[in-house]
């Protein structure tokens, strides 16, 4: 008679959601909205890192064309293309950091409102650079217009992978905006730690 195949246990989401989560004392919306969050959250740091990586590529490239050949079209078309460069090596330096290491719970660094306000500067840095660089190339830019700008494509691609992470960043956001207010109605503060 043949064996049964033998399931592997479903992953326990629980240990990997920050101390102090009770499934007695949230409603079934927060509980579902918390074991939600961690996937939902971790999906959408590995596409800001994705697309920040992609970011870094074009616009350290353009960046080194600009300084090689002095040929860009205008000084603020360079300087956006230097801020996003900067823009994109600091999302990629926090998002793997929150990804891969862990914060000792008792640091500052562990706090939601750390995550907050790392996020938030994020925000600022990819509103400016999505919108400098679409005001920069006054919405001119499409495939024909190679005879306008040098590197025309890299610019189409710069500007679209900007707004693409802004997005991102926004819904990233509210999400962790919406799990520490639902701490601190539970009596858990922006300051206490979200590691499990």
């Amino acid at each position: 008679m043949p064996q049964p195949v033998q399931v592997p246990p479903a992953v326990d989401l629980n240990t990997h959601i920050r101390r102090g989560y009770n499934s007695e004392s949230l409603s079934s919306v927060q509980w579902c909205f918390t074991q939600s969050t961690v996937l939902h959250i971790s999906v959408v740091f590995s596409l800001i890192l994705f697309f920040g990586i992609i970011e870094l590529v074009i616009s350290a490239w353009l960046t080194s064309q600009f300084n090689a050949h002095h040929n860009y079209f205008s000084l603020a078309g360079r300087d956006c293309a230097r801020f996003l460069l900067f823009t994109s090596t600091w999302t990629i330096v926090f998002s793997s950091y929150r990804m891969f290491f862990f914060f000792p719970p008792d640091s500052v660094f562990g706090s939601m409102a750390s995550h907050i306000f790392f996020l938030c500067l994020t925000w600022i840095f990819w509103t400016a650079g999505a919108a400098s660089i679409t005001a920069t190339l006054s919405g001119q830019l499409n495939r024909n217009a190679q005879s306008l700008f040098v590197y025309c494509g890299q610019l189409i691609a710069l500007d679209a992978f900007a707004w693409v992470i802004l997005v991102l960043v926004t819904f990233a956001v509210f999400v962790v905006h919406t799990r520490s207010n639902l701490a601190a109605g539970r009596g858990d503060g922006v300051s206490e730690s979200q590691i499990a």
